[in-house]
């Protein structure tokens, strides 16, 4: 398993996480920012997941993706 973490205090919603990785990344229908997938998220946690090491490469180019530089993966 592989951890994904997101700093949504700094999240712009711009949809550029789940629009390459909506596999591990979508956006909050509470809030409209970034959040982990529902599936993968840590004691229901939006900003922590842990998601299978076959996502991995979808994760981190969701984490490239991000504008604003604020999913970590690993």
């Amino acid at each position: 398993m592989v951890k994904v973490t997101i700093d949504r205090d700094e999240c712009i919603s711009c949809g550029a996480c789940w629009s390459s990785c909506p596999d591990v990344f979508a956006e909050s229908d509470d809030d409209g920012l970034s959040c982990i997938a529902t599936e993968y998220q840590v004691n229901g946690d939006l900003a922590t997941g842990e998601i299978p090491d076959d996502l991995e490469d979808c994760a981190t180019d969701g984490a490239d993706s991000c504008p604003v530089e604020i999913i970590h993966v690993g």
